[in-house]
């Protein structure tokens, strides 16, 4: 059975928060914006994957779009991190992959780009990758993916529905001791006279006590407290970098709301992006003075909000979606067995 065809969080009856959903409960809910998965398992002992996300399908080194980043906790790699604080601007699309492979994936999104036609002049470029660990599962030390299989995810690229759960990047990863994976999630919320998408992709690798909509779900193989996630978040609101700083800060609203344990040994990272395209930093806008529409401090709550939902919502998706998995464990060497969250202890614990 694929990832898939595992049903999600709102078909077995659960229904977080109070904003409406996108037409796909996903990240691609925001129009123009692509998800491409490239998944690696070879015999017992690769499990692992990258994931690519591009704002929009234009030449986004040329029309670069706002972005911001916030850190819970850094116990982690976010390559790219200084050059967003710095300008507020993303210029190539984002990857998510494992820990080890960060390398790789930074050569990944160069290629991509560099090979874009009006890039031919480019010599320096800024490749955001995220990442986790999933050495739980995976031979973390063997080089895979390789540049050419995260080059596979960007290729991939596509809009409308988002294959979640044991895909991608997501492939490996482990979360409250049960299998984690890639999840989203979508909300549509009304501001400033206007009808906006907030979108949420999460890889999921990290600990805690698990709670399906401020209910608890005593994970069978215990609680792994140590682990990372990372989070994006994407809108097509007009945002500033500044306020998408605070919007990415809100995902760890949806973050908590999971149980997430927030520990020593956990990375909490969130980025956050406007695909509008009247604050797109063009050639033409970057060559001059240029005014860009910006939806206010007094009325941007509701995308707080949403964010907020969409992340514990794309979290929980992660799990319902992922399904029981063995592989080999990179730190003592010995095959491993995780198991997927029950969808029948889900079902109960909805109806109790």
């Amino acid at each position: 059975m694929s990832a898939s065809t595992r049903q999600r969080l709102r078909d077995l009856g659960f229904r977080p928060g109070v904003y409406e959903t996108g037409l796909l409960n996903a990240i691609t809910d925001v129009a123009g914006l692509a998800v491409g998965h490239a998944t690696v398992i070879e015999g017992d002992r690769i499990r692992t994957g990258a994931t690519a996300i591009l704002p929009h399908q234009g030449n986004l080194f040329q029309d670069k779009v706002p972005a911001a980043l916030a850190v819970l906790n850094g116990f982690g790699k976010f390559v790219g991190s200084t050059q967003i604080a710095e300008l507020g601007e993303l210029e190539t699309p984002v990857v998510l992959t494992n820990t080890l492979a960060t390398g790789r994936a930074i050569e990944a999104v160069n290629r991509f780009t560099l090979a874009q036609p009006g890039n031919e002049k480019v010599v320096s470029l800024n490749a955001v990758v995220g990442e986790t660990n999933d050495s739980r599962l995976n031979d973390i030390r063997t080089g895979r993916p390789t540049v050419d299989e995260i080059g596979m995810a960007l290729a991939a690229a596509a809009t409308g529905p988002v294959e979640e759960g044991a895909i991608g990047a997501g492939t490996g990863t482990v979360a409250f001791g049960l299998k984690g994976g890639i999840g989203t999630s979508s909300r549509r919320v009304k501001a400033a006279g206007e009808i906006f998408t907030v979108g949420v992709l999460v890889q999921s690798n990290y600990g805690g006590r698990l709670l399906v909509c401020g209910q608890p779900y005593d994970a069978p193989s215990g609680h792994d407290r140590d682990g990372s996630i990372v989070i994006v978040v994407a809108t097509d609101a007009p945002v500033s970098a500044r306020n998408l700083k605070r919007l990415a800060e809100r995902a760890f609203g949806g973050l908590s709301r999971t149980g997430a344990a927030l520990s020593n040994g956990s990375g909490d990272y969130a980025l956050a992006f406007s695909t509008a395209e009247p604050v797109r930093r063009t050639r033409e806008r970057r060559a001059a003075i240029s005014s860009y529409p910006d939806l206010p401090n007094d009325l941007i709550s509701p995308l707080f909000e949403a964010t907020i939902e969409a992340t514990e919502e794309a979290i929980l998706n992660s799990l319902v979606t992922a399904q029981s998995m063995r592989g080999f464990n990179a730190a003592t060497g010995k095959a491993s067995s995780v198991e997927g969250i029950s969808l029948d202890r889900l079902t109960a614990l909805k109806t109790s």
